[in-house]
């Protein structure tokens, strides 16, 4: 286990002038002491890892040091393959450039790893798009595409309702979620982050004497994640009250937003009778959504409140009950 951190911090060094003990620290997960510890072991072995104090020091290799550690296992190699996404790729004009990478490391592996590339394709394949929809490519996406690569700002013109705005972007990152893609910029006007969906883009032109400085603290993962959370808990502007069976209480989180359900239902605790039912308050987007997700439950569930969403519940139960007479 430390062998293989000591090598990675060797390469880290290498691909790289300088590393402070804290980005160190982060990149191999460890503590600073630790980092401190390593330095000195490498040293020690014969790395000339050198170590500069002082506020803007940190750890530098000396002398254009080089290591040859870089041969891949099966399993690298392996993972490596695994990690180029086919379809997203080809949608953002990278299908070539992507291939002529895959050949390349594959010239320079081992015989012995040379089916890594088939190996992997064989056991895993990615399909991002949500069932019973038709993915599409947004045809502006290899544009903003080469704006995150190459650090360049645009101007945008997307849709917002029946309206056309304009705005100066520093485009940060790219999201592909369920078979939609979101780019994630900095507005330059204001410097707030937003997140856009590309496919309402109505042009986006390249201002190519700008490149913009990234802010390196800028970790995308993170943004995604936080700005999800918010607006799945944004749409959740209603609430219903319902009683649910055992059954349904397991099917709830499948038919709402589950973090709601399964919170939901941890507040409403233990059945309130024999029979294991129990009442609950949900949030959900609106109660035309919820007629929708609830009626998935059958008999299941038991609508209480709000009085206009229970009696679409009563119109459904009479026209089955028609449909169903003997």
């Amino acid at each position: 286990m430390r062998a293989a951190r000591l090598i990675k911090m060797v390469l880290l060094l290498q691909s790289r002038p300088a590393m402070t003990a804290a980005e160190l620290a982060r990149e191999l997960e460890v503590s600073e002491r630790t980092v401190t510890r390593d330095a000195q072991a490498l040293s020690e072995a014969g790395v000339p890892v050198y170590a500069e104090r002082g506020r803007a020091g940190g750890y530098r290799l000396v002398g254009g040091y080089r290591t040859r550690l870089t041969g891949l296992a099966r399993s690298e190699a392996e993972a490596l393959f695994l990690s180029g996404l086919p379809g997203a790729l080809r949608d953002m004009g990278l299908e070539d450039a992507a291939s002529a990478a895959r050949l390349k490391v594959s010239a320079a592996l081992l015989p012995s790893l040379q089916d890594s590339s088939r190996a992997a394709a064989q056991r895993f394949h990615l399909d991002a798009p949500n069932w019973f929809t038709e993915p599409g490519t947004p045809p502006l996406l290899p544009a903003v595409a080469d704006a995150v690569w190459d650090d360049r700002r645009v101007l945008a013109r997307y849709r917002r309702g029946d309206a056309d705005v304009e705005r100066e972007l520093e485009p940060y990152g790219l999201v592909l979620k369920a078979g939609v893609w979101y780019l994630c910029a900095r507005v330059a006007q204001s410097g707030s982050f937003r997140v856009y969906r590309i496919d309402r883009f109505t042009a986006v032109d390249s201002l190519d004497d700008e490149r913009f400085v990234r802010d390196e603290d800028f970790d995308l993962p993170a943004f995604w994640e936080e700005r999800a959370e918010q607006f799945a808990r944004s749409i959740l502007r209603a609430e219903v009250v319902v009683r649910v069976s055992p059954d349904g209480a397991r099917r709830l989180p499948y038919a709402v937003d589950p973090a709601a359900a399964r919170a939901a239902l941890e507040v409403a605790g233990a059945p309130e009778d024999g029979d294991g039912w129990v009442t609950v308050t949900l949030p959900v987007e609106s109660e035309k959504v919820a007629h929708a997700q609830l009626a998935g439950l059958g008999p299941e569930v038991e609508v209480l409140a709000p009085e206009s969403l229970r009696a679409r519940f009563v119109s459904d139960a009479r026209k089955l009950a028609a449909l169903y007479r003997p």
